[in-house]
């Protein structure tokens, strides 16, 4: 799932929810070495990503050292379609209602739509952030990416500028689908950099998932997700995936942004979600489920 999370950040810096610690996530481990991605002799049915919208009511869970926030609640929609030959699109939403110490509630609203092409060459986004009802940051560009493997970006918004990304960056649905393929080889690590048009469309991330063994069939599924019988006989794994500034060169120890877990199943559907930002956490549980029309590659 690609949650607009860097999006979310800034809007909870703002509010005064993430406290003098945001952004870093006060994790002190070593970033593990990469696991190569090693096909299995009889590997297992591409299965693909379906068209789908979920939502996701959020609470707040732990608050740590210095986060202002007393209460949190909120929800999040999650629209997505599109297959290989056509490309895949993503609406999404995220408004969060915050009560803040001493009195008070503020209103964040978050709204983004991507587009992203199969073979990763091109992704256009769009975003806004509303606070309390009033315009607070917008983006607009597109990223496409050259034979060469170069990917030149093109905002509008905030600023009109030109850049490059560094090279091996991926898009938000290529990197979901690596994941799961790195899930079926049997990896438990996977490393990639990824862009993804956020945080004023000129961040880059690198992102660490860590995957864990894969959920037995005859465990119930959590959440609006337990009453689909298509979920039945679709493998799915726990997943963590930290991300960390891309942009910054420390070498050795390195402390990630924030961190997202979930359970991901092979057909690109996300369970029940925690955002770890450090000061604080949110946890999503998956109140509804509906799976769209599909359209179909000619």
């Amino acid at each position: 799932m690609r949650t607009q999370s860097s999006l979310w950040l800034t809007a909870a810096c703002f509010l005064g929810l993430a406290g003098a610690a945001c952004p870093a996530l006060a994790l002190d481990s070593a970033t593990p070495a990469p696991t190569p991605v090693v096909t299995p002799a009889n590997p297992p049915t591409r299965i693909g990503f379906v068209a789908h919208r979920a939502v996701y009511y959020l609470q707040l869970g732990e608050t740590r050292g210095s986060s202002s926030g007393e209460t949190m609640r909120g929800r999040i929609v999650y629209d997505f379609s599109g297959n290989a030959c056509d490309g895949y699109a993503l609406k999404f939403r995220q408004v969060t209602q915050i009560g803040v110490s001493g009195g008070g509630q503020n209103t964040s609203d978050l709204r983004s739509a991507t587009f992203e092409d199969d073979s990763g060459k091109s992704f256009r986004f769009t975003s806004q952030n509303y606070v309390n009802q009033k315009l607070d940051t917008s983006i607009d560009g597109q990223a496409d990416r050259a034979d060469s493997g170069a990917v030149g970006v093109a905002l509008k918004q905030p600023k009109a500028t030109n850049f490059q990304l560094p090279q091996g960056v991926t898009f938000p649905t290529l990197q979901m689908k690596e994941i799961v393929q790195a899930a079926e080889a049997g990896q438990s690590v996977f490393e990639s950099k990824i862009y993804d048009g956020s945080d004023g469309g000129e961040k880059v991330f690198s992102t660490l998932a860590v995957i864990g063994k894969k959920v037995a069939a005859d465990k119930p599924r959590e959440g609006a997700a337990a009453d689909h019988k298509e979920l039945d006989g679709i493998d799915r794994w726990p997943v963590t995936i930290s991300y960390f500034d891309g942009t910054k060169q420390t070498g050795g120890e390195q402390t990630p942004v924030y961190s997202m877990s979930f359970d991901l199943y092979a057909n690109g559907i996300s369970g029940n979600i925690r955002l770890d930002y450090g000061d604080f956490t949110l946890t999503g549980k998956m109140s509804s489920l509906e799976f769209l029309p599909q359209g179909k590659c000619n």
